[in-house]
């Protein structure tokens, strides 16, 4: 990924390891746990020219585990938002994530509900799949905002693997205005970056 910036970028900027998507299961996890931390390391001593950049977004995996310390520990990070659908059991590693960022001085800016509801394309019907209020009640526990809601909508899917994410190519749907809140949102929320 560091290494090869220019090669790994895909259509929506964002840069992935080459060769990640056809790695097994546990190969993944090996480059996770290994080489991930060691490419922030990278990132952190500078040897990285990612040009000039308002803000850098990581997309980490769930958890508490040693991607989010090594991050939280080499990374100077002006906030870190929770991401989770409604429902109990990704709610259990949202709330540990959230505990670990207070616990290691990174601001939390707040909670992101995913899936939120999933509205049916034929009748417009719309189902709670994952739950209802799973997110919104964490955030009054931990005393966070709550961002925003993404739904759970087949455009956003398509929309993504055709390399053309809906705030691109469906910039006034409801599902492009929800991630444009929530980028709103996000950024009052962080400091302003330095001219």
């Amino acid at each position: 990924m560091l290494w090869e910036r220019d090669k790994s970028i895909n259509a929506q900027g964002i840069t992935d390891f080459p060769g990640s998507e056809t790695l097994a299961v546990e190969e993944q996890g090996f480059m996770a746990k290994f080489l991930l931390p060691t490419c922030i390391l990278l990132l952190h001593d500078y040897q990285v020219d990612w040009g000039q950049l308002d803000y850098l977004v990581i997309d980490m995996p769930p958890g508490t585990g040693d991607v989010q310390l090594s991050v939280s520990q080499n990374i100077p990070i002006a906030g870190a938002v929770i991401v989770s659908t409604p429902q109990d059991v990704a709610l259990l590693d949202a709330h540990k994530g959230a505990e670990m960022f207070r616990k290691v001085h990174v601001p939390v800016l707040g909670l992101v509900q995913n899936m939120s509801v999933f509205q049916c394309p034929k009748c417009k019907h719309e189902t709670h799949i994952f739950g209802t209020d799973g997110v919104k009640d964490l955030a009054k526990t931990l005393g966070l905002d709550i961002l925003g809601d993404v739904p759970l909508h087949i455009n956003i899917r398509e929309t993504c693997d055709s390399g053309q994410p809906v705030v691109i190519s469906q910039p006034q749907s409801d599902a492009a205005k929800a991630y444009h809140k929530i980028a709103m949102e996000i950024l009052r929320r962080l400091p302003v970056p330095p001219a």
